[in-house]
């Protein structure tokens, strides 16, 4: 899989950051961002999956995304930003002090794609630090990271640790039953 860079022209990008501010601040408000398919651009209406990050002073202060694509571009990205707003349950919900502090990041997922693998080690060798985003699955555990996470982790093997871990696995846990997807993000911030 090749990560074919930006997708989105930067006013289109510029956009989609509207749409999230505007959707957490209709929930500050108290009810919910109304998405008009419709007003947005074509380009916006395709169906993908995004997590929305969010930060206040260069802290995480939430994230909430979709590996499987559902939604409208758009309608995504204001449902994710609601919810890392008010709903990642990390965190309490966002308040007003908070808004014009908020950094918005947004992550648009590529249709994620199997990795084939013999081992443990095979896949590590595999692995492309910085670009590929996991998914992790054995039977009913799951488990994500974006590309990003390779910032904080960047050791292939430290990383895939982590993610089992976060999928409810423990860190040195390994079977055939593994299955493994990466997917690489156009990111927005």
């Amino acid at each position: 899989m090749n990560n074919p860079g930006s997708v989105l022209t930067p006013a289109h990008q510029q956009l989609l950051l509207q749409v999230a501010r505007e959707s957490i601040k209709q929930g500050l408000c108290g009810g919910t961002l109304a998405v008009k398919v419709a007003d947005y651009p074509e380009s916006l209406h395709a169906t993908r999956a995004t997590f929305v990050t969010l930060h206040v002073d260069e802290k995480l202060r939430g994230c909430i995304g979709t590996l499987e694509a559902r939604r409208t571009l758009v309608e995504d990205v204001a449902s994710n930003a609601a919810g890392a707003a008010f709903h990642d349950t990390r965190f309490p919900a966002l308040i007003w002090p908070e808004f014009e502090r908020l950094d918005i990041h947004i992550s648009i997922l590529s249709t994620p794609e199997p990795i084939r693998f013999t081992s443990e080690q095979n896949l590590l060798a595999q692995l492309r630090p910085r670009v590929d985003g996991l998914i992790l699955e054995e039977g009913f555990a799951r488990g994500t990271f974006l590309p990003s996470v390779w910032e904080q982790v960047p050791e292939p093997r430290e990383f895939l640790r982590h993610l089992k871990q976060k999928a409810g696995l423990n860190a040195d846990h390994w079977s055939n039953r593994i299955r493994v997807q990466r997917y690489w993000v156009e990111s927005i911030s």
